[in-house]
């Protein structure tokens, strides 16, 4: 993540010379057990999974074949190539009347010898995935990511174009690991007399899912109307894109953050 310490952007400075390759892996054993769900099938079921971490990419888990329904897999003939991997093998997956095409991948002889004899599988073509008996949406658990949510009383105005689009001074301020700082205010210091609701949806793996208006036909804002729990102070409070608006805190003109949404 930009900012993060062996990102090649780190935020703060270290007392020596601390570099990173430009395409960085770290390979993690993770002790929560871990389960997929495909076509009505555990798909699999392991305690053994590993967190792969690679530079611009959110954390995967690769899971051991031996925890895996290999028997539900078909090797198919696509390869693909990752300098810093090696060459991938993927499997169909059928289970339930179901089928995915190309929905694992292993590397079968990797440059990274700690991937092999591990398969990874597209989180979206999964029914569902757990961490112990809860399930979890989006991508997996970060265990170094995490969101701090803090009220404040800091003066936060927003607007576009020069027209103020919301003013309050009783915002509640979100920071999240490797992310902009995000301003959450209440709906009546909100102008949603000029958004219009949008048809966009998104779903975070620590907040849930979010619903989103728009300003002159783009998403600004959103909000958690159900939360999940570790983001219940924010439950019906409106975020702007600092990276779309113009944020002042205090009286203070803020940079737009560089971010996947600028």
């Amino acid at each position: 993540m930009p900012g993060a310490p062996l990102s090649g952007r780190p935020a703060g400075v270290f007392n020596g010379d601390v570099r990173a390759p430009e395409h960085l892996l770290y390979f993690e054993p993770t002790p929560k057990r871990i389960r997929v769900e495909f076509g009505g099938e555990t798909i699999a079921d392991t305690t053994g999974a590993h967190l792969l971490f690679e530079t611009g990419i959110l954390p995967l888990y690769y899971i051991p074949e031996a925890d895996v329904r290999m028997d539900l897999l078909t090797r198919t003939d696509l390869s693909t190539h990752c300098p810093v991997k090696g060459d991938a093998a993927y499997w169909t997956i059928s289970a339930g009347g179901r089928t995915e095409e190309n929905a694992v991948w292993g590397y079968p002889d990797p440059i990274a010898p700690w991937l092999k004899g591990y398969v990874a599988f597209y989180w979206d073509k999964m029914d569902a995935w757990y961490e112990e008996d809860e399930q979890v949406f989006g991508h997996p658990h970060d265990p170094y990511s995490r969101i701090d949510i803090l009220a404040s009383s800091r003066h936060v105005k927003v607007g576009v174009g020069g027209e103020v689009l919301a003013e309050s001074s009783k915002p509640v301020i979100l920071y999240e690991t490797g992310l902009p700082v995000r301003y959450y205010l209440p709906r009546e210091d909100v102008r949603l007399d000029v958004l219009k609701p949008s048809e966009t949806t998104s779903y975070c793996a620590y907040k849930g899912e979010a619903s989103y208006w728009a300003y002159g036909g783009e998403d600004i804002a959103w909000t958690y109307e159900a939360p999940l729990r570790e983001a219940e102070p924010v439950r019906d409070l409106v975020c702007f894109f600092n990276e779309k608006a113009d944020v002042e805190v205090d009286g203070k003109a803020q940079e737009r953050p560089a971010s996947p949404w600028s």
